[in-house]
């Protein structure tokens, strides 16, 4: 049979072209950190601390050190923060000398008016510092009920105001994150889709009344320092988030079952005696609490110095 006339050489090196980038991006999509099956491989950033007091005097410290360190190299300050008990421990934060610098953003809130008492972040964080924050400069929602419409409007202030990294990401110079009992952080939750964005800055989130909006994982994770805390325990849960903290920090899972888990590569986790009950033996650092919360700080500030 006659032999077919070779193809011409510049048709050739496009098929070579052509494949060479579709490898590229088959890796690129194995590679990612929201397609990989994290490992148990314990982080090497937690510190166990005696109680609640002393999670929450370090979390302050951190607040303080990266709010200067920031200022003092850029002359601004991007802070993200959570709801929940985080907002008791930056109550603490009182007129801070560099509020005038810092840009605030939240790392999810509820679609709801920002005065809404009960259910606005924002109202509570208003009430317990925000009001002595002297010019701060906080990201907020504009109050509608539609999620989809909200995360837009947020995601456009992020790429506003906040410096974007090589990666087209918002830089916070500290990101505050809470862990629920199931693994969620911020508003991305176990099973749902939302844990999985990889091109969104801000993701709507319609799974409960009123929906919410939240800054996706790879935002999360762009921040130049994460910090988890988790203390505190109740009558209901007598050892505190310790289940939580054993499988965000340990357990073999994957961002679908467990969404926290995402984190641990790159958070700092503070974590009182209950909460880190449950974790292999190894873990250290502990800081005594002495006395008075003041007292505590200076301890902290002193345990955190080689961070």
């Amino acid at each position: 049979a006659p032999l077919s006339p070779p193809l011409p050489w510049s048709f050739r090196m496009s098929r070579v072209v052509a494949a060479l980038s579709l490898l590229a991006l088959s890796s690129a999509f194995r590679a990612s950190p929201l397609r990989m099956k994290l490992s148990s491989a314990r982080p090497a950033n937690v510190k166990i601390l005696q109680d609640a007091a002393a999670v929450g005097a370090a979390v302050v410290s951190e607040v303080n050190a990266a709010a200067k360190a920031a200022v003092e190299a850029k002359g601004s300050f991007c802070l993200a923060i959570p709801g929940g008990s985080v907002l008791s421990m930056l109550s603490e934060l009182q007129s801070p000398s560099w509020s005038a610098c810092t840009k605030l953003a939240y790392v999810n809130h509820k679609c709801v008016s920002m005065s809404d008492a009960s259910l606005a972040t924002h109202a509570k964080a208003e009430k317990g510092f925000l009001h002595s924050w002297a010019d701060v400069d906080v990201l907020l929602l504009s109050g509608g009920g539609d999620a989809g419409e909200e995360a837009a409007l947020y995601d456009a202030q992020l790429r506003d105001k906040i410096p974007l990294n090589a990666d087209g990401l918002p830089e916070f110079d500290l990101m505050l994150i809470g862990v629920g009992d199931d693994g969620h952080v911020g508003s991305l939750y176990p099973g749902r889709d939302e844990v999985l964005e990889e091109d969104k800055l801000v993701v709507g989130v319609e799974m409960k009344t009123p929906g919410s909006i939240s800054l996706s994982l790879p935002v999360m994770r762009a921040a130049k320092r994460v910090v988890i805390a988790a203390c505190g325990v109740s009558e209901k849960y007598p050892m505190g988030k310790s289940d939580a903290m054993k499988r965000a920090i340990e357990g073999e899972e994957t961002l679908q079952s467990f969404p926290a888990a995402g984190l641990r590569d790159v958070a700092q986790y503070y974590l009182d005696e209950a909460a880190a009950s449950k974790l292999s033996a190894g873990y250290s650092g502990k800081a005594e609490v002495v006395g008075s919360e003041e007292s505590a700080l200076d301890a902290l500030i002193e345990a955190t110095s080689d961070l």
